[in-house]
């Protein structure tokens, strides 16, 4: 369960940290499933200069992962989402963000509700998983505190081939560094960003969003994922399928 506090700094700075959220085989067996789309190739490169460097994306997750399309749907995040926007909440988007050591390149800043537009941002949460250490040399997430009502104009970001991206101070940073398995939760008005990772460690980040069902329109439900988390039926699934990972996995 998120604190008290927790609740409370995403609802008056827009986002909240939650270190540990999970657990070390739940980490691992994150790690396993990452590992595999990285070998199988199924990220895509969508900066617009490779050859200097890379921003590789993968998107969605549910279909390609039983893990990760059982894991928004785990009792403690459904728990944790629900604190944070209220219910009934929906599953709206997953992806996940490869960025490989030294010529990673980081994502530009920007606010998910440039895209999604919900009336409230704070009705729609953004749950940024580390897949991996995140450090400030690696480029981890970093957000913008306490901004999430202001207005941000945004314009294509010329170094990616589909993003959007918009310009702030960059001191008003806070960078969120956290060990493997730590969370990152910010509502959709939050500016955030990455930096490149100048480490010798790839890094990935997975990024899954929510939002109020009362919140959404109709073609909204019609265009996005929209699960429905009170829907889903088997709670011990997330569980079950890190053990079935592991089970499988490379000695």
């Amino acid at each position: 369960m998120l604190t008290n506090a927790q609740i409370n700094q995403f609802n008056t700075e827009g986002y909240t940290t939650a270190p540990h959220f999970f657990d070390p085989v739940e980490v691992e067996a994150m790690q396993v499933e990452v590992s595999r789309w990285i070998e199988s190739g199924m990220f895509r490169d969508v900066s617009t200069s490779p050859d200097l460097r890379q921003n590789f994306q993968l998107i969605p997750l549910y279909s390609r992962s039983d893990l990760f399309r059982a894991l928004p749907f785990a009792p403690k995040v459904s728990r944790a989402i629900k604190s944070l926007i209220g219910g009934p909440a929906v599953k709206i988007l997953d992806q996940a963000f490869h960025k490989p050591p030294h010529t990673g390149m980081g994502t530009s800043w920007h606010t998910d509700n440039a895209y999604f537009k919900l009336p409230d941002p704070l009705k729609g949460v953004a749950m940024w998983i580390a897949i991996h250490d995140g450090s400030t040399a690696n480029g981890t997430l970093k957000v913008v505190p306490a901004a999430f009502n202001e207005e941000f104009p945004h314009t294509r970001d010329p170094t990616s081939d589909h993003h959007i991206h918009t310009s702030l101070d960059e001191n008003r940073a806070v960078h969120c560094e956290l060990e493997a398995g730590g969370v990152v939760f910010f509502g959709f008005g939050t500016p955030h960003a990455t930096g490149n990772n100048q480490s010798n460690e790839a890094r990935v980040g997975v990024g899954i969003h929510f939002v109020n069902q009362g919140c959404m329109t109709m073609p909204q439900q019609a265009h996005w994922q929209s699960m429905p988390l009170a829907s889903y039926g088997n709670p011990n699934e997330f569980a079950e399928q890190v053990d079935a990972v592991l089970a499988r996995a490379p000695s």
